[in-house]
């Protein structure tokens, strides 16, 4: 007569699973840190833990993502909206520069400072991002400066391809003088047609293409003669290179 209770073999085969479950969890669960458990990497890899990770983000506020985007599309519309409006932006575009963790937000930050109208106000801010620890916002924020079409500017601009070490940067600062058609201008991408490396001079001279409306081919020594032998010309805001 079979009996309804469960007999010892299948239990003892329970217990050793139920054993050997625990031993492995043993293993890895330390690997597992502080990063939700031994499963963390299949939770990275995974769309859905990624989007339900996204919404609880977004549960309790703004996301990076969102900011990010949000920032974008001012630094798109803010050189159309009225003065005070862009006054209103200034102070807010100054604290992303003063307080974000984000390089790409003070990128940002800055791309939309360079197109306040008012200049005052685009200069002290942009002003910020050329002492930026990162890369891309001096770069940015030499760009922004070439939009800038003052005396002031040219001169940040001629400091950094002066002073910056970063030939990226350098390269940025180089081509936003071409849209600064003064003396200081002339001068600074003078000064960068001595530099060491080839796509530096070509990009100087295509600067200077720029500044002085003349086409004096490839070569820098042909700029540097024809610079030179008019450069008293051009302190006096007078030269026929820049006509």
């Amino acid at each position: 007569m079979t009996s309804c209770h469960e007999s010892p073999l299948p239990r003892r085969r329970k217990l050793s699973i139920c054993l050997t479950i625990v031993a492995i969890s043993a293993i890895f669960l330390p690997l597992g840190g502080c990063q939700d458990g031994p499963l963390y990497a299949l939770k990275a890899v995974n769309p859905w833990f990624v989007m339900k990770e996204w919404r609880e983000d977004e549960a309790f506020g703004i996301t990076d993502h969102e900011r990010r985007n949000q920032l974008a599309s001012l630094a798109e519309s803010i050189e159309h909206l009225p003065e005070e409006r862009q006054k209103y932006w200034s102070a807010h575009l100054a604290q992303i520069m003063a307080n974000d963790q984000s390089a790409e937000m003070r990128r940002l930050a800055v791309l939309a400072s360079g197109k306040i109208a008012t200049a005052g106000d685009a200069i002290a801010l942009v002003e910020k991002g050329l002492d930026d620890d990162s890369m891309k916002v001096r770069m940015e924020a030499c760009r922004a400066l070439g939009r800038i079409d003052d005396e002031e500017s040219s001169r940040m601009l001629a400091a950094m391809v002066g002073t910056e070490s970063n030939q990226d940067v350098r390269n940025a600062a180089i081509a936003s003088l071409a849209q600064h058609k003064n003396p200081i201008s002339v001068n600074s991408l003078r000064l960068a047609l001595a530099d060491r490396n080839p796509a530096t001079r070509d990009l100087t001279m295509q600067s200077l293409r720029g500044v002085t409306g003349k086409e004096l081919g490839n070569d820098p020594d042909v700029w540097i003669a024809e610079l030179d032998k008019t450069s008293d010309e051009m302190l006096n805001g007078s030269s026929t290179l820049m006509r």
